[in-house]
Order: C-alpha cells, then sequence, then structure tokens
C-alpha cells in the first residue's frame, strides 16, 4: 500500500509542471485576448477579460477603455507584444510582456490574473514601466 501511495505522488509530481504550462497558456490566451480586443478598438471584449475588481472601479467597457488609452498606450497600441517570465503561486499568475510601443521605446509589462470562482481566469492588474525603471 504505501509503495502505491508513492507511486500516486511521484505521478501527480510529473502532472504539476503540466499543469503550470497549461495555466501560463491560459493566461497568455487572456492577455492576447485582451490585447487584440485594444487593437480592434472592441471595448466589451477587452473588458470582459477584466477581473471583477477592476469592472467595480470602470463601471462600463467604454470607461475602461478610454483608461486604457489614456494610461496604457503602449499595451493599446504597439510595434511588439511578447510574453516573458511568467510565475504561479496560489491560483495566481504574473506574467512579464515585453512590449514595444508605436515610437519603438521598449516597455516591460507585469500582468496579474487570478482564477475566478466560476473556472475562468482574469486579469487583475497590469503595470507598466519603460525598460529599465525600477519599479
Amino acid at each position: 500500500m504505501r509503495a502505491f501511495l508513492l507511486f500516486v505522488a511521484f505521478m501527480m509530481s510529473l502532472d504539476a509542471p503540466a499543469r503550470a504550462a497549461d495555466d501560463v497558456a491560459t493566461a497568455q490566451n487572456v492577455i492576447r485576448s485582451q490585447e487584440q480586443a485594444f487593437s480592434r478598438d472592441d471595448p466589451a471584449a477587452a473588458y470582459y477579460h477584466a477581473a471583477p475588481a477592476i469592472q467595480g472601479i470602470f463601471p462600463d467597457a467604454e470607461t475602461f477603455m478610454a483608461m486604457v488609452r489614456n494610461s496604457y498606450a503602449p499595451v493599446y497600441r504597439h510595434k511588439s507584444f511578447e510574453f516573458g517570465e511568467a510565475r504561479i503561486a496560489d491560483g495566481k499568475i504574473a506574467q512579464r510582456v515585453h512590449i514595444l510601443d508605436v515610437e519603438g521605446v521598449p516597455w516591460e509589462a507585469l500582468y496579474t490574473l487570478e482564477l475566478q470562482p466560476d473556472g475562468s481566469l482574469k486579469i487583475t492588474g497590469c503595470m507598466l514601466l519603460k525598460a529599465g525603471q525600477a519599479a
């Protein structure tokens, strides 16, 4: 019996990296979907990917989109948008994104996402800094 339990524990530990990779891929898909919604000027689709706490601050999609246009211009419009390192802990994901804005200036975005009660993954925040700046 003890050997069986050790085997099960071993198999579960092998599955953890696969689940983590799936979680990161899902997070990147959510971020990419929102980024594409920005590029199409589709406020409803962009707003959909924001967590309830963000939606509580910005009560409608148009207000949310205006905030992104004004405060997150490199996220809203850019030349490139490439995923960097990701970290996972306790149902939360932090995903770095390397961005070149329309002028070619490099930026770093740190997205945070959390698993929601309905099983979906939503964006809980985005911190944006010019590359090389300290947080």
